[in-house]
This record gives structure tokens, sequence and C-alpha cells, in this order.
């Protein structure tokens, strides 16, 4: 390999060009087309050549999915380590290390905004936390945002991207499935909506619980949803599975679904079916008994 080169009579170091243009281009893992990141970012982070859905983070979506003018909230929760638990490190300097990669306190963040003219409550998961993994801090975060759309009678929208059930934390992270499961009761005992978007991946003990428990159902194209994952069910029934096995498509198909929206579709979708939704509460109040 040439480190140096002779172009119009300068020497140019191939060494510190790769170093310049390093992290400017993104190779789509399903077309393999190389894309300028900067297009990508401006596409929402969805492929311009094959609609791949690249995983954002929760600010980034919170960003595409509500008008300026947000509030984030029910950011001071953090987790502790009941259990003290370790595996190949303890729990307690993961937790430190995915607060330092991401800047949150946990795998969750709230915001109170608008979808157009809609106020909403939106809970959005972050899986670069720990695989989005459903701590007790979750789990209250998101009962929180419960607690406000009963208060308020705001919608409530809850973006899944987790791995599950926090293992970590044991019971204290299987509780917060029935926790959250009890507060969407009661939003639909007030017929309140809540619509549930599953993103890539949405797994085990949140699959569950409240991203199937949605007024509507929505997902990603190509998102993994379901409980266990493709290649443990492989590993236990010692069979193939069927292609696109608990793919978004499939589970459309085979109605686990409401309706599959591309990322850059999502806030219109959504504002269109709330104002479906709410618009249909008050036709039926208004309606002699």
């Amino acid at each position: 390999m040439s480190w140096f080169k002779r172009e119009d009579n300068e020497i140019v170091n191939d060494a510190e060009r790769t170093v310049r243009t390093e992290g400017l281009w993104v190779r789509c893992p399903t077309c393999r087309q190389v894309i300028f990141k900067a297009d990508l970012e401006t596409n929402l982070r969805v492929c311009p050549k094959c609609g791949y859905h690249f995983r954002i983070g929760a600010r980034e979506r919170i960003t595409s999915l509500l008008n300026p003018g947000y509030e984030l909230v029910d950011l001071d929760l953090r987790s502790t380590d009941p259990l003290e638990f370790t595996d190949l490190k303890p729990y307690k300097r993961r937790l430190t290390e995915a607060q330092d990669k991401t800047g949150l306190n946990d795998a969750i963040v709230n915001a109170l905004g608008n979808i157009g003219p809609m106020p909403v409550v939106l809970s959005v998961m972050e899986y670069s936390f720990i695989g989005g993994s459903m701590g007790s801090v979750v789990g209250e975060t998101i009962a929180r945002a419960v607690d406000r759309s009963l208060e308020t009678r705001h919608p409530l929208i809850i973006i899944s991207a987790s791995g599950g059930a926090r293992m970590m934390e044991g019971i204290a992270s299987l509780m917060q499935l029935a926790k959250i499961s009890a507060g969407l009761a009661r939003m639909d005992d007030e017929d309140i909506p809540y619509l549930s978007v599953m993103t890539d991946p949405t797994t085990g003990g949140v699959t569950a619980s409240f991203a199937m428990l949605g007024d509507l159902n929505i997902a990603e194209p190509g998102a993994l949803i379901g409980f266990a994952g493709p290649r443990v069910i492989e590993q236990t029934i010692r069979q193939k599975l069927p292609e696109g096995f608990q793919r978004s498509e499939f589970l459309l198909e085979h109605g686990f679904l409401d309706a599959i929206v591309p990322r850059k579709e999502m806030k219109q979708y959504l504002h269109q079916a709330l104002v479906w939704m709410t618009t249909g509460q008050k036709e039926q109040a208004e309606q002699p008994a």
C-alpha cells in the first residue's frame, strides 16, 4: 500500500484523507448501497434506496413526531442496584456506562407536546441504553405518562424499542408489566386513546404487556416483534422458521398488527388516527341515550 501520492506537484497523505472522510458514509445492511450520512439523517435515517429503517434514538424520535416547543419530563429518575447484580460486569457499571453513552438516566424519555393541533403524552424507549430493557425506572416513567394522560385526558403514545425486561433487577422489573397494564386498563375505562408504535426490535416482556395493548397497534417496516427471538424459537422447536417470521409484515398478515407505517409518514398517520378516535368519542357522547 502506498502511503503517499503525488498529485499536481503536491504530496498527498492517503492516511489523512481516509481519516477526514471516515464516518461520512453509511452502508445499508439490506441493499448494500453506500449512503452519504447527511442524506440519511435528512431522510429520518431511512435508506433512500430500499426503505430500510435504521434505528434512531429517543430524542430524535421525539423531534420527528412532536411540533417544536415540546417539553421533556420525568427525566430525574435513576435505577439503583437492589440485587447487587453482577454478570460479566457489575450492574452499577453498566448503568454508568449507558448513562455516559446516551446522556440519559435510563432507557426512556417522556415528552409533552402536540402532533399538529392535537396535545399528546409521548413516551419513547431508548434502545441504546442496555438494549432498551425495562427496569423499575422505565416502568415508573411509563406509569407516570399514563397518569398524565388520565389527568389531562390527552392521548398517550408509547414508542417501543426494547429487548424486554431487565434481568439485572429481577422481580422488580417483571412487576412493571402488570403495573403499566393496570394503568392502561384505567385509560380504557376512561375512553382515553392509547396508540402503541413498535420499532425494531420490540421483544420480551414489553411485547407481552403494553406494546400489544394499544387501541391501535402500529409498527415500522421490517421491525422485529415477538416474545422470544427467532433464534431461541428455532433452537427450542428444532425447526426452520418461515421467511420473515416475527417481522412486522408477517405480523400484519397474521392479524397481530393494525398497520405498518413508514417513519416519514408516522406523524401524519398518528394525527389522523387521533382525530378520528377523538371525533368518534365526541359524536358518541352527543348521541341521545
